[in-house]
């Protein structure tokens, strides 16, 4: 039985965790490793632990990174003070936006939050009151450069006082959206007595409500595939690539703009609830055949004029933007909000192949940052027969967010009109 004693008021854990982790909960070791589906609970898990262990153990400081810096205000961040308001807590702790920080009140003890996209700052923290032993990796799928998380693994150094009673530990968490990464090789093909490497989903969250579980049986009865992944947890089978063209690369916007002959273009896919809205940012040499992704916006649950403050804020309100031509209303609508140069795509027959043959001619360089085309781009495939197993000449209907959106964005090109759009 876990009972958290905070001020004499009890807090009994299983009520505010739930169950299914409780090995995970437990463990000890050098590495703790959780791949899972969505809604499988382990981003709310983990945070809850790391703000009941804190609370436990008064020398531990705690270590938060995701790949891109930007992406932790609205993913670890808040998933962490949902934790200590779901501990009943709030009053013990004082969380900074900037910078982002949060400090449990009593001890000093901290929690920081770094991006690899800054590498020196996770490299140089130095903690005010005890030692920095635990490290969270949040969708370290997204970080495809194991030399990068040795980087990181080294940070998580130094001796420790065994009267404290901590121990080091990093922590990982991710979607298995592809069975090559090299996190399945280091942690789940062959774990040593360090590595606890586990597999959650759906079906240890007691908390999903029938609509929600009815989504995962409509996903496993229409799309096995997907249900596979991202109901069960299994790795990513990923056969049958669309684009094999690219890679991942830094570079200055500044210096691409300024070679003659460079263009921009902008696109934009409608989400909602299940599908993300996908805005793709990128640079296009028809010379070269070059294509430089440079920026993404990416979320769900936006409103049209969600989006179009982000899309402000990031700075294209006055770009020519090509948005999905399935939503005329929405695109009138975004025009109204200022996005004074965005126009439908043109679909028609055979235009998704035609903007992938397209594409298929280019050399893609993409930024770091744009972990979510990287995450799309390298699942993307074609379709299969479920019947025979063979491809079909359709790609799935699965990780296109951003492959949609960049279609539209080029689709002036590939149509052989040029704009240039400064």
């Amino acid at each position: 039985m876990m009972r958290l004693k905070i001020n004499q008021k009890q807090i009994y854990l299983p009520d505010c965790v739930g169950r299914g982790y409780g090995t995970y909960w437990h463990w000890k070791g050098r590495y703790r490793v959780c791949k899972g589906s969505r809604a499988s609970k382990k981003s709310k898990t983990t945070a809850l632990w790391y703000i009941w262990a804190m609370m436990k153990y008064p020398d531990a400081n705690l270590l938060v990174v995701r790949k891109v810096f930007r992406t932790l205000k609205d993913s670890c961040f808040t998933e962490l003070k949902w934790a200590i308001n779901r501990l009943g807590v709030p009053e013990h702790w004082e969380i900074k936006e900037s910078p982002l920080e949060m400090t449990y009140k009593p001890t000093n003890q901290k929690i920081y939050f770094r991006g690899l996209d800054d590498p020196l700052k996770v490299t140089s923290i130095t903690v005010e009151h005890g030692y920095l032993c635990w490290m969270w990796i949040e969708e370290a799928y997204e970080i495809s450069d194991e030399d990068d998380f040795n980087m990181l693994n080294e940070s998580i150094r130094g001796a420790i006082p065994p009267e404290t009673r901590l121990f080091k530990q990093v922590t990982l968490t991710f979607n298995p959206w592809n069975e090559h990464h090299w996190l399945k090789k280091r942690f789940f093909d062959n774990p040593d007595d360090e590595t606890l490497a586990m597999t959650t989903n759906y079906l240890c969250n007691e908390w999903l409500d029938d609509a929600d579980r009815k989504e995962f049986e409509t996903m496993k009865r229409n799309n096995p595939r997907r249900y596979c992944v991202a109901g069960l947890g299994d790795w990513g089978i990923v056969d049958g690539l669309i684009f094999e063209n690219w890679e991942e690369k830094p570079f200055s916007v500044q210096e691409i703009t300024a070679l003659p002959g460079i263009r921009s273009a902008f696109g934009l896919d409608f989400g909602y609830t299940n599908d993300p809205a996908a805005f793709f940012c990128g640079l296009i040499d028809q010379r070269t055949k070059t294509i430089w992704v440079f920026d993404e916006i990416y979320k769900r649950g936006m409103s049209n004029e969600a989006i179009a403050e982000e899309v402000t804020r990031a700075g294209y309100a006055k770009e020519r933007i090509k948005a999905d031509c399935a939503e005329p209303k929405s695109i009138d609508r975004l025009y109204t909000l200022g996005l004074s140069h965005i126009h439908r795509s043109r679909k028609g027959r055979d235009s998704v192949n035609n903007g992938i043959d397209f594409i298929q001619d280019y050399h893609i360089i993409i930024h770091p940052k744009c972990v979510n085309f990287i995450t799309e781009i390298s699942n993307y495939t074609w379709d299969t027969d479920s019947r025979t197993g063979k491809k079909l000449n359709r790609p799935i209907d699965d990780f296109n967010h951003l492959m949609d959106a960049m279609r539209y964005a080029l689709e002036d090109f590939s149509r052989g009109d040029t704009f240039s759009f400064e």
